[in-house]
């Protein structure tokens, strides 16, 4: 019986440091990455436990067409400042995609924003 909680217990912990890994790599490793450009119109920081800063972005192309969403998360407080300041004006939104992320504890989407850069409209 000793025997089997040892080879179980291990089992558990290979599992856990996997499971570890495989976060790690993830958040780590871009899928794609790009820019997107519009107005924010959306930010807030949520979460009870794992608080990440979570936004919208509406996108237009033309005048008086309807806009696109581009849903994003910001992980640090510094970018997440910076696109507080600059509600309201047109921004190009720097991101990086992250698929397969285990838990929705460090972000809501798949989409983290890097760095905002205002735009002259």
């Amino acid at each position: 019986m000793n025997q089997f909680i040892k080879w179980l217990l291990s089992l558990v912990f290979i599992g856990i440091a996997g499971l570890a890994v495989y976060t790690l790599a993830m958040l780590n490793w871009s899928y794609g990455s790009g820019e997107r450009a519009g107005y924010v119109q959306k930010f807030s920081n949520r979460g009870y436990i794992c608080k990440t800063w979570e936004g919208e972005l509406a996108m237009v192309s033309m005048p008086g067409t309807m806009s696109e969403k581009f849903l994003f998360t910001v992980r640090e407080d510094a970018v997440a400042q910076k696109i507080n300041a600059n509600l309201g004006k047109k921004v190009a939104l720097k991101y990086q995609q992250h698929i397969g992320l285990p838990t929705t504890c460090f972000g809501d989407t798949e989409y983290f924003v890097s760095d905002i850069t205002v735009l002259d409209e």
